[in-house]
């Protein structure tokens, strides 16, 4: 029996074997076995199990025995579940980042149009508070200076006709009305004057009326260019001081209470209402309390007073402002004896407030007015008429429109509303008679649904949009390298599969993954082999067992066998006959033994340690354990030099008569501790 050459030692009865040794030998032969089973298709097409020790297992099954199917060594699975996770994390956080992103934006924009907006209002509000307060400072120095022409008037004319008031009417009222209304630019004014007459002097003053009147009506007449004549006018006029009587249908009563009265005398135009007639009173306390208020304020202030009153649109009835400024025996605004010796008043839509205030282009704005006092008198009878206290107002440009007696602003606003005091009197009430409402207005600005429609814009839309489309366009461009990556991956995880069945085919399952174990803890000891050139953990490299593989420190990978038995063969006569053939034909034989023989090791459950020239080496009991090692060995070596025979003579018609002279040689080595 010929002895093993270079495959292990015996040494009291047991054998080692360096597995690490045997599956670099393994893989080193790798790439040149596949390329000589890749050239033998053009020669012969031997069975599936060919001397290729890397084929897979799987078709070599024989009845009597199954091996266990190929399973994917566990770093394998490791990394699929890796790269899975990062798969989806990264999927994840582009999801939260492009939900992240695109709200943060559309808020963004959004807070910025409501910033713009919100400032857009503010400079708005308050150009509006500063300059309808200025015009209502310009309505009172309008009347202030008006009713200063009216005393120097009263005080010529006086002298010159030896009277004084209240028999006194203004010569040129309508001129006079007419040029204060556009002084104070007001568009429709209601102009009145009403002097002050005591109880003693109301019938000369009946008297005095019934002849003055119609001289100023016709002058009026003339300058208004009215229908109707001064005479007709004259009809429509009460002789007297009255209040209409709201226990006798409203009838014109005489006026006949102790209290002064402040008749109405003279207006501009000459009737304000449908049903107006001049001699009503205005300081009856008992039939027109509003303006009897209004006055008593006036007298007690020494100055103009201002209140909300009943006007008319046509013959629609809307809430407007009134202004009461006393009219004076001197021109001398500053002498501390003057007396109150009639009012006189002026009527005027609030619109003519808000008008001209912002410009073109500027539009959206609801100013709400509210008072504390709520009755006014309803201008056709002395009767008190409950009203809203509030009225609102939407200026849009230079142009401003009345909404209605009530608060029509949008609730949602709330929050911007902007607040002025636009009349506060400041005034004792302990001054003032029992009862007496002091009016004082406030001015709420608020803006509009209008106004805040023209900030929105499509733009957080449009950016929202835009920054989801670019992580789309950055997700698909993700997919994309990933499909690269990912047929990449295939491809080097083909390659590796096969190297795995090779190994499996090769080692028990257990051995191979204690090979890859132990290559992973030397691959983390190289830090110039982090990363594979594909880009892929390094985890399916090439397989490093140098002799520098322990510098990591790692335990060489070899196990005790300590029953095992050894066997190989030799071909007789193989030299002589190979020195008379082409290698082609070497090869065809030699691939055509080991095949069979293949298929008996495998049949047997026996290791194919390795094949060197014409030396065929294999051992039972390793890697896996055999009770029965030795018979199993007979066995094998028995099956292959009955295949032995078979083989060279059927390769006597390809390869030569002389062939199947060829012989095996076998040993049979048995170690036990």
């Amino acid at each position: 029996m010929r002895s093993p050459r270079n495959f292990g030692t015996c040494a009291n009865h047991c054998y080692y074997v360096s597995i690490e040794k045997i599956f670099e030998n393994v893989v080193s032969r790798m790439s040149d076995d596949q390329s000589a089973s890749s050239k033998k298709s053009g020669i012969t097409q031997l069975s599936s199990c060919s001397s290729n020790p890397f084929q897979d297992a799987s078709v070599c099954t024989s009845k009597d025995q199954q091996r266990k199917a190929y399973q994917p060594p566990e770093v394998a699975k490791r990394e699929e579940v890796n790269i899975l996770r990062a798969k989806v994390l990264v999927a994840l956080i582009i999801l939260i980042a492009v939900c992240g992103v695109g709200s943060a934006t559309y808020l963004l924009v959004k807070d910025q149009e409501r910033t713009n907006f919100e400032n857009q209002f503010a400079g708005y509000a308050s150009e509006i508070v500063t300059v309808s307060k200025q015009k209502a400072d310009q309505f009172f120095l309008a009347l202030d200076a008006f009713s200063s022409s009216i005393s120097s008037q009263a005080i010529s004319d006086m002298d010159e006709h030896n009277t004084s008031w209240p028999f006194y009417v203004i010569p040129d009222w309508a001129i006079r009305a007419k040029r204060l209304a556009d002084l104070a630019g007001v568009s429709h004014p209601e102009v009145a004057m009403a002097p002050i007459v005591q109880p003693e002097d109301r019938d000369k003053f009946n008297e005095f009326a019934a002849e003055a009147v119609p001289k100023w009506y016709k002058e009026s007449v003339e300058y208004e260019g009215t229908d109707m004549t001064a005479d007709e006018f004259m009809q429509k006029t009460v002789p007297f001081i009255y209040f209409h009587d709201t226990e006798n249908n409203y009838q014109p009563t005489p006026v006949t209470s102790p209290n002064e009265s402040l008749p109405l005398l003279q207006s501009y135009p000459l009737f304000f209402y449908p049903e107006q007639y001049l001699m009503t009173t205005m300081l009856d306390t008992m039939t027109a309390s509003r303006n009897a208020a209004l006055a008593s304020i006036s007298k007690v202030l020494r100055k103009p007073t201002i209140g909300f009153a009943i006007m008319f649109e046509g013959e629609k009835p809307i809430t407007g402002s009134q202004i009461i400024q006393p009219i004076y025996d001197t021109a001398d605004t500053e002498a501390e004896d003057r007396k109150m010796v009639a009012f006189t008043g002026i009527r005027l839509h609030w619109l003519d407030y808000f008008k001209n205030i912002l410009t073109d282009g500027e539009f959206g704005v609801i100013v709400v007015l509210e008072s504390t006092c709520t009755d006014v008198e309803n201008g056709v009878s002395d009767k008190l008429d409950e009203i809203s206290s509030h009225i609102s107002y939407m200026i849009d440009g230079q142009q401003a429109e009345y909404l209605g007696d009530s608060d029509f602003h949008n609730p949602k606003y709330d929050d911007m509303k902007v607040d002025n005091v636009f009349v506060d009197l400041e005034i004792d009430e302990s001054q003032l008679p029992g009862g007496v409402c002091i009016p004082t207005l406030t001015m709420h600005v608020y803006p509009s649904e209008e106004l805040e429609q023209s900030f929105r814009t499509s733009n957080a839309i449009v950016f929202t949009v835009i920054v989801a489309v670019i992580f789309i366009f950055t997700s698909l461009v993700f997919l994309l390298y990933d499909y690269f990556v990912r047929r990449r991956q295939t491809k080097v995880m083909e390659r590796i599969m096969r190297q795995d069945k090779i190994v499996a085919n090769v080692f028990p399952t257990a051995i191979r993954d204690r090979l890859y174990q132990n290559q992973e803890e030397h691959n983390k000891h190289k830090s110039n082999r982090n990363l594979h050139q594909d880009g892929f953990n390094d985890s399916f490299g090439d397989l490093d067992f140098d002799a520098d593989s322990n510098l990591a420190g790692s335990a060489p990978l070899a196990d005790l066998f300590p029953s095992v038995t050894l066997t190989f063969a030799d071909i007789v006569g193989f030299t002589a006959w190979s020195s008379a053939r082409e290698p082609q034909q070497v090869f065809v034989l030699l691939e055509t033994i080991y095949g069979a023989f293949d298929k008996i090791a495998y049949r047997h459950n026996v290791f194919k340690v390795e094949t060197v020239g014409d030396c065929y080496v294999a051992a039972v009991g390793l890697p896996e354990p055999v009770d029965n090692h030795a018979v199993v060995a007979c066995k094998f070596t028995q099956d292959c030099l009955k295949k032995m025979k078979e083989v060279t003579l059927k390769l006597e018609v390809t390869l030569g008569p002389d062939t199947g002279d060829l012989d095996l040689r076998t040993g049979i080595h048995r170690c036990d501790t």
